[in-house]
């Protein structure tokens, strides 16, 4: 019988960058001709808000909370190494990087070669800011896929009644997208390696606005580019059949005879997603309920949370945390929330979640 350790980090792109960028998402936002002027005033903002953007655009708030995401990588790192996997499941959403209009799966599994190299700087997110390591776009992070791994997962779900597709190969880009690039090297901040072969596991968390949006501010930069086809593309997979999938993954990995890392890879309600609260700041307030909810292990706040509930609160990539979820409900395993970090000026809900076997 296997064993299953759930784990739930942020894959926050701008902790990556120096410290004097890390609230240019929102920069970006006030000056986005697709945000309505009145949300543009600091007048309108909760107060808290104000507060933490201050004199100072909050260049003051940065290195507390960079250091509370540093300590909760080395965190889950520690209890990854304590446990010891045969190989690690990442749960990401895929932002228009290997899926784009020729195809998106409301799911893919990928089997991916047993050594291959992370280009994160290279292009996309990754290519539009220096970062703290100081690696530049020529470099490569050695990696190890488990194609084993993948092809039982996808078996058993697909036996499980799930329609699972799966790839053998990356698409559109020469790596793998930020949510999992960055899982792994936040993950290993400190450059020491990270041996544990990888199975990708994405998820199309963005449903109707990853076309428009093109997985970023699209929609806002340039909101009058949209068609009406892209405004009426298909939603995302359901809260309530993305924990069904996550039961259906936790079934499978404790019948195999491997010992399985499960991580859930997002942060959670996005400033640029929420027209609740004018694309400007998250909805920390949403956000406040669906952790309360995990601490009291009532999952049915979690898989009865409506799709258009959670779009309009900027929450799409908790569909990545939603599968962790139904898995480790299924498996009984007790959630304990190592941070919960809150912020009205850096883009997202930052969450760090450990499920032990």
């Amino acid at each position: 019988m296997g064993e299953v350790l759930g784990l739930g980090v942020t894959h926050f792109p701008p902790y990556s960058w120096p410290d004097e960028n890390m609230a240019d998402a929102l920069s970006m936002i006030l000056g986005a001709p697709g945000v309505e002027e009145r949300f543009k005033n600091p007048a309108h903002w909760p107060a808290s808000m104000r507060e933490e953007w201050g004199e100072d655009q909050a260049r003051g708030r940065v290195v507390e909370h960079r250091e509370r995401m540093r300590l909760g990588f080395d965190h889950a790192r520690a209890k990854l190494d304590a446990f010891a996997p045969d190989f690690v499941v990442i749960i990401g959403d895929d932002q228009y990087e290997n899926f784009r209009e020729d195809i998106i799966p409301p799911f893919c599994v990928f089997g991916l070669e047993d050594d291959f190299d992370l280009q994160p700087w290279k292009s996309g997110v990754g290519a539009r800011r220096k970062n703290t390591w100081g690696e530049g776009p020529d470099f490569r992070y050695p990696l190890h896929g488990f194609r084993d791994g993948a092809r039982a997962i996808t078996r058993g779900l697909i036996e499980a009644g799930v329609d699972m597709p799966y790839a053998f190969g990356l698409h559109h880009e020469e790596s793998l997208g930020h949510a999992f690039a960055n899982t792994v090297l936040f993950l290993d901040s400190q450059r020491k390696g990270f041996d544990y072969p990888v199975v990708p596991f994405a998820v199309n968390a963005y449903g109707s606005a990853v076309l428009r949006s093109q997985g970023g501010l699209g929609h806002l930069l340039d909101p009058d580019s949209a068609t009406a086809e892209q405004l009426a593309d298909p939603p995302a997979p359901a809260p309530w059949r993305c924990m069904e999938v996550g039961a259906k993954l936790a079934k499978t990995l404790t019948e195999s005879p491997w010992r399985v890392a499960l991580i859930a890879s997002s942060s959670w309600s996005h400033a640029f997603l929420s027209p609740r609260t004018g694309y400007v700041w998250p909805d920390v307030e949403a956000d406040r309920i669906m952790i309360d909810a995990l601490r009291n292990e009532d999952y049915d706040v979690w898989r009865n949370l409506e799709l258009e509930d959670l779009e309009a609160s900027g929450q799409h990539e908790i569909l990545n945390w939603m599968l962790v979820v139904g898995a480790m409900e299924a498996l009984g395993q007790k959630p304990v929330v190592d941070d919960f970090i809150e912020t009205w000026v850096f883009n997202s809900t930052k969450v760090f979640v450990s499920w032990e076997p």
